[in-house]
């Protein structure tokens, strides 16, 4: 493991993104080499310090660790299919699935180069502060080589040797937050029927969300164990209560699909016999395909 915190670093691809990545780098004092199949994208880096290598191999030849931060991973095994990668270390940071990563870390390593996979859950004007978080997975030893160098980025964490883990948090991420907002906006619309604006309705959504967050380690404990004690309130319950919110928001006129699609899924809970235990019971109906 290396203590050396200013070490080089490249960069491909330098859209929105990338070049947040390099300018972080560069902020950190870090030597950086940066790469763009349109050049004069990295003309700002540049003015800062950064090395602007003529060819991608170049620019993998600079650098011990390489940033790879493309559209989607067709367009990274484009680019690299001709490169020399033998002894090279790749973070891709590129969206994609957990599939892909662990595809393209057998690709990578047949070619001698160490993979780490890689999800940013940030906006690229957050790179390079705490709220940035940089998730990263792959063998273990090769994160910590380059973890000095990493936490210029943001706060980095490490979730396992399975190069398909930060693919996984990626998106389920994104399901917690889609969900969140989604139920923020179904009853920001019923309570805009009485002349509540958002505005008004947002500290106290904030707080039940808060609320709900803390029940996530007890629950999570049911989960992992297989068993749902009704400590709080029975699926049979909250059942009633999703019917409450679907005739409250056809009555008002609001779209009901949202909570129409909780009480699916809870009634076929039910039918299968789980109408008496805790809600965490649901996950085996989110694990079923459909």
């Amino acid at each position: 493991m290396t203590n050396e915190t200013t070490a080089s670093v490249t960069v491909l691809g330098l859209g929105l993104m990338g070049r947040a990545l390099a300018g972080a780098f560069l902020t950190a004092g870090h030597t950086t080499t940066v790469w763009n199949r349109t050049a004069a994208k990295a003309d700002q880096l540049i003015d800062a310090g950064a090395l602007l290598a003529p060819t991608v191999s170049d620019a993998l030849r600079a650098s011990s660790l390489t940033i790879v931060c493309l559209t989607d991973y067709p367009a990274v095994y484009e680019l690299l299919a001709d490169a020399e990668l033998d002894g090279t270390t790749l973070l891709n940071l590129t969206s994609g699935s957990a599939g892909q990563a662990r595809e393209a870390a057998r690709w990578a390593e047949q070619r001698g180069a160490r993979y780490l996979d890689g999800a940013v859950m940030a906006v690229p004007p957050a790179i390079g502060t705490a709220e940035a978080v940089i998730l990263h997975s792959g063998p273990e030893s090769d994160f910590q080589a380059h973890e000095p160098a990493l936490t210029a980025l943001g706060t980095v964490a490490y979730l396992g040797s399975d190069h398909g883990l930060a693919s996984l948090y990626d998106v389920a991420g994104l399901a917690m937050m889609w969900s969140v907002l989604n139920a923020w906006l179904q009853g920001t619309a019923m309570l805009r029927t009485a002349g509540v604006d958002a505005a008004t309705f947002a500290p106290f959504a904030r707080q039940i969300a808060a609320g709900v967050a803390d029940w996530l380690p007890g629950y999570a404990e049911q989960v992992d164990r297989g068993a749902y004690p009704a400590e709080v309130s029975a699926l049979s319950t909250d059942v009633r209560a999703m019917g409450h919110l679907i005739e409250e928001a056809e009555a008002l006129g609001v779209n009901a699909e949202l909570p129409r699609l909780f009480k699916a899924m809870a009634d076929r809970s039910v039918a299968a016999g789980h109408g008496g235990e805790q809600y965490p019971v649901l996950i085996e109906e989110f694990a079923k395909p459909r």
